[in-house]
């Protein structure tokens, strides 16, 4: 018999449909998988296997009852970035290490809503601001296809316990990259879905609208009803992209194109130089979308200019202007957060407004002049997965911050524009690395992307791979 973390989240949910297999032995089978391999790993800050157990015996009352929830009974996590009411949320941070939230963030309702019984908390690094994930509660999580290797963040854990098959799906969350980044790095599906898309409530603190909430999956479909599950506005919020016209999940089986597609590996970064691995992955991915039928032209100049960069700068830096931390705790936390937190505060409120007001004007111009295509093509990240410590080893936030534009270079764009954005596993190294690509969807349209990256998908497929130990 196929071994149950060899199912897919779709697979799963279809299984315990059928009386094939019990939540209960599912969440089983995955809280052996945490305890077996995450201490290697560091994928979790917290594990929570009675709530689990809990939530597996009321998800069997609910399908005795007939209840029609689409993935009931599937194991899943939360980031630890997100509130969940009565678990431990610590943001990452050390001086969050006892903190448990009262309420739940929707999208954690929503997905126990959709059936999804949450084993625990994933590991972020601190207030999910780098690109990598590491932190003082649980140190770095590591590549599961490399483990010298950091697995990328700010959804690191997510990505690497669903890399290892510890969980067949997970929520992660993406400010600058967060979940493309490490969906890259780990051989995985990473949606970004358009700004306003998946609801920030009850509270709805991301003023600055870079942040939205996403999937990381194996396989497009499992990521598309992961997504399903998350979508829909909550009375309240401040942005909300237009209903779809159907589920994330059917566009999955409908057919791609032919679509006109606009490519470019310069970011405009100063300083960011594509790896010959990289460049390789980016030149396969252009080859196969042709002969998929589809137009790819270069995109006549690097999106990203120097009044662009230094306004993100400025409004990356306001969130760390308003980090909930008491004086008293602020030497607990890491350099980089202490860089961004003093930038944060020596900005004025003319400063912050102008950079907010950047980056609409950039958005605006950038959608207007990418209007002609139906997707556009990139790199997600610079480089392979970096070695543990590459950022940070010199205790240098301002360091730290300069080598994660540079690595992390295309991602953060459409964080500003509010785009839909996929990464997709299509290159793998000679040494058995996985190399992320990126396509990006116009405003509101992750129907396009999911359709897309299913025929990348059944054209290259990559479910089949894993890291060592699965």
């Amino acid at each position: 018999m196929t071994a149950l973390h060899e199912l897919t989240a779709t697979g799963m949910a279809d299984a315990v449909r059928a009386r094939q297999v019990s939540p209960t032995e599912l969440v089983e089978h995955h809280l052996a998988r945490i305890e077996a391999l995450d201490p290697g790993i560091g994928a979790f800050i917290t594990v929570t296997p009675e709530r689990a157990r809990a939530a597996a015996r009321d998800a069997e009352r609910r399908l005795a009852a007939g209840d029609p929830a689409p993935l009931l009974g599937v194991p899943t996590a939360i980031k630890d970035l997100n509130l969940t009411a009565g678990v431990r949320t610590t943001f990452g941070s050390a001086a969050m290490a006892d903190h448990v939230p009262a309420v739940d963030d929707h999208v954690v309702t929503a997905l126990a809503t959709a059936g999804t019984i949450s084993l625990g908390k994933t590991s972020t690094p601190e207030f999910g601001f780098p690109c990598y994930t590491d932190n003082d509660l649980v140190g770095p999580t590591r590549c599961p296809w490399d483990t010298t290797r950091l697995a990328g963040g700010s959804s690191g854990g997510a990505a690497a316990a669903v890399a290892l098959g510890m969980l067949p799906f997970a929520q992660g969350s993406d400010g600058g990259g967060s979940i493309r980044i490490p969906a890259g790095i780990n051989g995985l599906v990473g949606i970004k879905p358009a700004r306003g898309r998946v609801s920030s409530a009850p509270l709805g603190a991301e003023i600055t609208g870079l942040g939205v909430q996403g999937p990381l999956a194996r396989t497009v479909r499992d990521a598309a009803a992961m997504l399903d599950a998350m979508a829909g506005p909550v009375v309240g919020d401040p942005t909300w992209a237009p209903p779809p016209a159907t589920s994330f999940l059917a566009a999955a089986d409908r057919p791609a194109g032919p679509l006109r597609i606009a490519r470019y590996r310069d970011s405009g970064m100063p300083g960011a130089q594509l790896s010959t691995e990289v460049g390789t992955a980016f030149e396969e991915a252009s080859a196969l979308l042709v002969d998929l039928g589809h137009e790819v032209v270069d995109l006549p100049s690097a999106p990203l200019t120097e009044e662009v960069l230094a306004a993100f700068e400025v409004v990356w830096s306001l969130t760390g202007a308003t980090l909930p931390v008491p004086e008293d705790q602020v030497h607990l936390l890491r350099p980089l957060t202490r860089y961004l937190r003093d930038r944060g505060l020596a900005l004025s409120a003319g400063q912050a407004m102008e950079a907010l007001t950047a980056l609409r004007v950039f958005s605006r111009r950038f959608l207007q002049a990418t209007a002609p295509y139906d997707v556009l093509l990139a790199p997600v990240c610079t480089d392979t997965p970096r070695p543990l410590g590459w950022f940070d080893h010199d205790g240098d936030g301002a360091a730290d911050f300069e080598r994660q534009k540079r690595y992390a270079a295309f991602t953060a764009l459409y964080n500003v524009t509010g785009q839909p954005a996929v990464s997709v596993p299509l290159h793998w190294t000679a040494d058995g690395l996985p190399v992320g690509t990126m396509l990006v969807g116009r405003p509101a349209d992750e129907l396009t992307l999911v359709a897309l990256a299913a025929q990348l998908e059944v054209a290259r497929p990559w479910a089949h791979r894993h890291p060592p130990g699965w």
